[in-house]
């Protein structure tokens, strides 16, 4: 599926090919063409291993590519001197699914954090001491309903808080480009459709480009104009969600269905005969 010619481009990538060093030659992703518009919304979904993590941190050029040829917002970043691939990246935010939060450090200074490229070195050291806006934090919060946690000491969160936390430092940036990686991990039904909600919201607002991993392929359909699966590090297909079949979204999770059953059948041999016999266990 290709951007518009007439939107502004925040990405356009052609036969890509991404490789982690600790794997050798081997490829992580591999042949991505991909043109996507600014203030475009789209959902990556993808059995685990596909490669969604690293095309997010890609895109948010954390991974340099092997080869082929890969433009944000018009410039090759890789081409660029350091200085100016670094105010690049200002304009790109990618929350992981686990948020590199420093334990020690209270809530509140872990989502400022968010406005450290935007404050001199000397707001900064200043802020560590007296948060200088904690109101803008706490208001970041609360739209995760998170606020009451505002001087709590990250490492006495849940993982699910953790994750909101990092996602209300995101709502703190003034990023052009919002990557998201696996947000819902930990979080239950009702906080999940609040944050997709939260985080659309937000990129509409700004005129960003949201891009999301995700493994629940429900709320990826439901909540997303535009779907790309991934598998093995190629992309399966990349269409509007009113496109993408059953047959489609079985035929991208088949080896990791299979691979469940498996395993499944491996600790305990005699599960499915348990089951057909309607035995609780």
């Amino acid at each position: 599926m290709s951007a518009s010619p007439l939107a502004q481009t925040s990405y356009r990538l052609e036969n890509l090919t991404v490789r982690h060093l600790a794997a050798g030659q081997a490829a992580a992703l591999q042949g991505i063409d991909l043109a996507i518009a600014q203030g475009e919304q789209l959902a990556i979904i993808g059995p685990s291993g596909a490669g969604k993590t690293t095309l997010l941190a890609t895109l948010a050029c954390s991974h340099q590519p092997a080869s082929g040829s890969f433009a944000a917002f018009g410039v090759a970043p890789w081409a660029l001197p350091q200085a100016e691939r670094h105010r690049l990246r200002a304009k790109l935010f990618l929350a992981p699914q686990t948020p590199p939060l420093p334990p020690r450090q209270r809530v509140v200074t872990a989502v400022l954090a968010a406005r450290l490229p935007q404050w001199s070195l000397w707001r900064a050291l200043v802020s560590l001491i007296k948060p200088s806006d904690p109101q803008a934090a706490y208001q970041a919060l609360q739209r995760f309903q998170l606020g009451e946690k505002l001087y709590a000491r990250v490492d006495r969160l849940s993982g699910g808080e953790r994750q909101r936390c990092a996602l209300a430092r995101l709502l703190l940036s003034n990023a052009q480009v919002l990557l998201v990686d696996e947000p819902l991990s930990a979080l239950d039904p009702a906080l999940s459709q609040l944050t997709i909600a939260t985080l659309q919201q937000e990129a509409t607002a700004r005129g960003a480009t949201l891009i999301c991993s995700l493994h629940q392929v429900d709320i990826a359909l439901a909540s997303f104009p535009r779907i790309i699966g991934l598998k093995d590090g190629r992309i399966a297909f990349d269409l509007p969600r009113i496109e993408v079949t059953d047959a489609m979204i079985a035929a991208l999770y088949r080896n990791e269905a299979a691979a469940e059953t498996t395993a499944a059948t491996t600790t305990a041999p005699d599960a499915p005969a348990r089951r057909a016999a309607g035995a609780c266990f």
